[in-house]
């Protein structure tokens, strides 16, 4: 398995491992709390299994190196969704109060503000965009900078890692030389560091989170904990309410449906240890639906879209099928969290770039072209 690090397991089976050790590390499990955590790793385990079966993997570096983007059609329908995004995050930041000025109104999105907010959440298109579609250097620094800027303006920690990992993977693979993992590790630090720093801006001191943390936690430093329960506290009430086996099918529900009802887990009826701590991994929803069974089905199924991701990427290398696979993998590094791949608006995204990839068969660039001369 030499070519391993091109394997779709890579996004899905670590991170999944990596945050099921993390909350071993951060709590000490009440008695039945071990199912849950041990379910997850078995998934991991059987998506390395498929992986070495399957035997599909993401394009070669080399290989992707000697594809056009910036000059292929696909480009153009890109340039527009990325300037709509940017519209959208001007928007965002001018018509409404500013979150960094007042961390109090981070989760407000009234007055109109949620309907913007769709739009420049995408902010994390801005970097890919910039960097496989613009030879100017100028336009490439001003998209990544908006795209990193963005999610620390709103205090969006979320879309921050997700332009921080769009940014990291796309240097990964196109870099005119191959970034040496030293770097990939300290920006990778960075990242964290600013979270944890975000996070005490955000929402303070964690000395009032009632939960069986173990003496590692508790040693660790203020900035240190914030991490350590960003990533461990999902895979921790899986386990709980997997234990407690409490079923209520409506959240999942209002989670696919387009204004079917709210999906906040904070006030709701859901019996987490500490109600204020309320993430639950992106298999939470299917897992309270239809039980464990429902809950592997959701894991597989997103790993199996993993998998068809790559195969896209691999068959046609464009910067859409790379938008896809990079949405599609960022919601694998981050199902440990929170739900993000099963969502209306991630579906709706993925429909979007299919929308476009068939906009770019059907609709020629050149007769656009000969539109734009003609006007």
């Amino acid at each position: 398995m030499k070519d391993f690090h091109r394997s779709p397991s890579i996004f899905f089976s670590l991170p999944l491992l990596g945050s099921c050790i993390i909350a071993l590390l951060t709590f000490e499990l009440p008695q039945g709390y071990g199912v849950g955590i041990s379910i997850l790793m078995v998934v991991a385990a059987l998506a390395i299994v498929f992986d070495s079966i399957l035997g599909i993997r993401l394009p070669a570096r080399r290989a992707l190196q000697l594809v056009p983007f910036d000059r292929s059609p696909e480009c153009y329908w890109v340039k527009v969704l990325a300037w709509s995004v940017l519209v959208a995050c001007i928007l965002d930041l001018t018509l409404f109060p500013l979150p960094l000025l007042n961390p109090e109104i981070y989760a407000n999105f009234d007055g109109g503000r949620s309907h913007v907010r769709h739009i420049s959440n995408m902010c994390w298109v801005l970097p890919i965009v910039g960097l496989l579609c613009y030879p100017d250097k100028r336009i490439r620094v001003f998209f990544i900078a908006i795209g990193l800027a963005f999610p620390v303006l709103v205090l969006d920690r979320n879309r921050l890692f997700a332009s921080v990992y769009g940014l990291a993977v796309t240097m990964v693979f196109f870099s005119k030389r191959q970034i040496p993992w030293k770097t990939l590790i300290v920006s990778l630090l960075g990242a964290l560091l600013l979270f944890a720093k975000l996070g005490q801006f955000r929402s303070g001191r964690l000395d009032w989170v009632a939960l069986p943390f173990s003496e590692f936690y508790v040693a660790a430093s203020s900035g240190f904990k914030w991490i350590l329960l960003y990533i461990g506290a999902g895979i921790y009430n899986f386990s709980s309410i997997m234990a407690k086996g409490y079923i209520d099918s409506d959240f999942l529900i209002n989670q696919l449906v387009p204004q079917a009802g709210g999906v906040e887990t904070l006030g709701s009826t859901i019996p987490f240890d500490e109600p204020v701590i309320n993430v639950g991994t992106e298999y939470f929803p299917f897992l309270m639906a239809w039980g464990p069974v429902g809950a592997v089905g959701a894991a597989l199924f997103l790993y199996l879209s993993l998998v068809a991701s790559v195969y896209f990427f691999w068959k046609r290398p464009n910067i859409i099928s790379f938008l896809i696979f990079l949405r599609i993998s960022y919601c694998c590094v981050m199902a440990g969290f929170a739900p993000q791949a099963y969502t209306w608006t991630n579906l709706g995204f993925i429909a979007l770039c299919l929308l476009m990839q068939i906009f770019t068969y059907r609709v020629p660039l050149i007769a656009l072209s000969k539109y734009d001369r003609k006007s």
